[in-house]
């Protein structure tokens, strides 16, 4: 495999769903040096994140207490993204800018989640945000509809731009 940031990181992925777990595996398991570990629910992921160090957390929302992991990790200094599927709403992506998250990518979106992880781990969490908007914004509009960021302008102006205040 060429060389990529995500040789030889070590990644946490906590999913419901064994097939997501597994697909996780798949697209990641040519990179060299690179450790996966998983688990199925909040209790394993609450522990693998008190009791190892992570370059990167992935997250699901729904049925792993996604937004409570996602509070730990912040917290323990871990780059943390969601993919998420049921909870892909405007009010979740916006908890889990608020909460500490890097990046927010649906589940269908997931063949692309490499060029995902490799954006997120170079450049940083507010370029990230700032590219994610890029990229899925279409998809957003789609998805939430085109005047999703109406009422709360400010905010999504301050996430696309890669200038989030999280201290609101």
């Amino acid at each position: 495999m060429a060389e990529s940031i995500l040789n030889n990181k070590r990644i946490l992925a906590v999913d419901d769903e064994p097939d997501i777990l597994e697909t996780l595996q798949e697209h990641l398991e040519d990179y060299d040096g690179l450790i996966l570990d998983k688990a199925m629910d909040y209790d394993t992921g609450y522990h693998l994140l008190r009791t190892r160090k992570y370059d990167l957390v992935i997250l699901d929302i729904m049925g792993v207490r996604g937004f409570d992991l996602l509070n730990e990790a912040a917290s323990s200094g871990f780059p943390a993204v969601m993919l998420t599927a049921q909870a892909f709403s405007r009010e979740a992506l916006k908890e889990a800018i608020e909460t500490g998250a890097w990046a927010y990518l649906p589940k269908e979106k997931i063949s692309e989640i490499v060029p995902f992880l490799e954006d997120v781990l170079t450049l940083g969490c507010q370029s990230s945000w700032r590219l994610l908007f890029e990229r899925l914004g279409g998809f957003f509009n789609s998805s939430f509809g085109p005047d999703w960021q109406k009422d709360e302008k400010e905010f999504w102006q301050e996430a696309a731009s890669g200038s989030i205040n999280r201290n609101r």
